[in-house]
């Protein structure tokens, strides 16, 4: 019997994907991108010479965003921004137009989400995932296809989405149902905007663990004993290995790619198992206790 093997170790980081310069004159706009995997496609845009701008709602991730850029010695600014509002949306995109000109590309990763049995969530926090999540992503998308429907030039966005857009989520039916929406969104933006030059794709990571993930996140992993031996491909993700696919679909190589949802997670969303093994509950997943309404 063969031995299981999993999918070859990727290159190392720094490598790049792409010929040195693919972006040079671009500039890349990366909502949330201060941290994690945001961080880590803003890296592999600007390692091929784009210039950068960090979005984001908190000072400390424009910080990090900011020191991890200047560490590869790239071109890099900062911008405030809620993108739950259209008006700080707009100035974030100001801030990068005086900065380095019109994004040629954006990357739509800020979002929010947190585990929660449905019938524990409340009104607010589910209006809060789906304002961010895909309120959020519709916003910037707009407001970057308008300036370049403007200025009569083409452009690239890529929507950092979830497969369980298309499973469902378990404990997460807030966050599901906005990646669900933000899928849907990328297919009909790429339709509408392609007349005008403005490829529209998806992006999908799969396990990519980093050291900014949110706790909830952290303790799943925690009770994972082999985090590598339950994935298909037998190995987690590198963050290099998103940063390669984002840059990619942006390139002048991917631009007859549009609409398209790429999934980067070894297959691991597509695992089924022949028998299924009995059904715990979420809220017995979560540690939690029987539902009380008043609790």
């Amino acid at each position: 019997m063969t031995e299981p093997i999993g999918l070859p170790a990727p290159p190392a980081a720094g490598e790049t994907a792409l010929r040195p310069g693919t972006f040079d004159g671009t500039c890349v706009l990366v909502t949330g991108g201060g941290t994690g995997l945001g961080k880590a496609i803003a890296s592999e845009f600007a390692r091929l010479g784009a210039a950068i701008v960090i979005a984001s709602r908190k000072d400390e991730h424009l910080d990090a965003g900011r020191a991890a850029m200047e560490a590869l010695q790239a071109s890099v600014a900062t911008a405030v921004c809620d993108i739950r509002d259209a008006d700080s949306v707009a100035g974030a995109f100001d801030a990068a137009e005086q900065a380095f000109g019109l994004p040629g590309v954006l990357v739509n990763n800020a979002a929010a989400n947190f585990p929660v049995p449905a019938e524990d969530m409340s009104p607010n926090a589910w209006r809060t995932v789906i304002d961010i999540t895909l309120n959020g992503t519709y916003l910037c998308a707009r407001e970057f296809a308008r300036r370049h429907l403007t200025a009569g030039t083409p452009g690239s966005i890529i929507n950092v989405g979830a497969s369980y857009a298309w499973t469902g989520g378990p404990g997460f039916a807030h966050s599901a149902a906005a990646k669900a929406g933000v899928k849907n969104l990328t297919e009909s933006l790429a339709v509408e905007w392609g007349p005008y030059g403005i490829q529209v794709n998806g992006l999908v990571p799969g396990l990519f663990p980093h050291e900014d993930m949110t706790d909830d996140i952290k303790g799943n992993l925690d009770r994972t004993s082999d985090k590598d031996s339950a994935q298909p491909a037998m190995r987690v993700g590198q963050r290099q290995e998103l940063g390669w696919a984002a840059t990619f679909l942006a390139s002048p190589y991917g631009r007859f790619i549009s609409g398209h949802t790429l999934v980067v997670d070894g297959a691991n969303w597509q695992r089924r198992s022949l028998t299924n093994p009995p059904v715990v509950t979420v809220r017995d997943q979560m540690g939690k206790g029987p539902f009380t309404p008043d609790a």
